[in-house]
């Protein structure tokens, strides 16, 4: 048993977040009671590191991170003893190809299906779109699931079926860019300028608690952007300062962002 997981928890802010961490908790007491190997679901980059804080207080297990790819943006941390070895060959995910009729879908359309579906976000991970197909990734326990019931993306008929996780492959971004200036590089500038929002909408949307930078969830509008933040909008989407090239001649910033579609 763990004694006052309270301890592991107290720092972190986000109560969406905090339950995570309970359930990374949770998957801890059952490795070190009962020996057994456990999996989380699918977790963004500050999620894994918030985990991985709370992992690397306790001396007797170890852990894995498995995205398929080395470089996936959303990844599952398997914990198992610190006397076992473990195989990736092992890990709980189940990569998917999808072929088909395709063309003009987007991420989001692909992500719509799945939830459709009735899947949660957290058993997804990482959608990797290409030229002639699209591959997915998910958890283990419901593939099957989704092999027999996916049949539509959109209004578009597709294929779908198991591939080698040796067969994935790094998606193609697709983005529109935007070289604009900037009067400061405050959150809520920047998220007015990419989306084109009023400054009001701006604020709004951060004050909802509907804004991540760097996949942490930030309430300050006055926040700073540096460059190189991703930051993700809910109902919007996400893009990237991707350069920041100086001030102009009327003190403004010119910057580079790109929009993903």
């Amino acid at each position: 048993m763990i004694n006052n997981k309270e301890q592991y928890i107290y720092h972190i802010k986000d109560k969406n977040e905090v339950m995570n961490m309970r359930r990374v908790l949770d998957k801890i007491e059952i490795v070190e009671d009962k020996h057994m190997v456990q999996a989380t679901d699918f977790l963004d980059p500050y999620e894994v590191k918030l985990a991985k804080s709370i992992l690397n207080r306790f001396g007797h297990i170890s852990y894995v991170e498995d995205g398929g790819l080395f470089n996936a943006e959303r990844k599952i941390l398997i914990i198992y003893p610190d006397y076992m070895e473990f195989d990736l060959e092992e890990s709980p995910i189940a990569p998917l190809s999808i072929r088909g009729n395709i063309e003009g879908l987007k991420h989001k359309d692909f992500l719509g299906s799945l939830l459709g579906l009735g899947i949660t976000r957290e058993k997804i991970g990482d959608i990797l779109i290409h030229e002639d197909n699209v591959q997915i990734i998910v958890s283990s326990d419901i593939s099957d699931y989704i092999l027999f019931n996916l049949r539509k993306v959109g209004n578009n008929n597709i294929n779908i079926e198991y591939i080698n996780r040796y067969d994935l492959k790094e998606g193609i971004e697709i983005y529109k860019e935007l070289i604009t200036n900037l009067s400061s590089l405050r959150l809520d500038v920047a998220i007015s300028s990419s989306f084109n929002l009023s400054r009001n909408d701006s604020l709004n949307v951060i004050k909802n608690c509907k804004v991540k930078v760097n996949w942490e969830p930030v309430k300050k509008p006055f926040f700073e952007l540096k460059e190189g933040d991703l930051v993700s909008v809910r109902g919007h989407g996400r893009f990237v300062l991707y350069s920041i090239f100086g001030a102009t001649k009327k003190d403004r910033l010119k910057v580079g962002i790109r929009i993903f579609k």
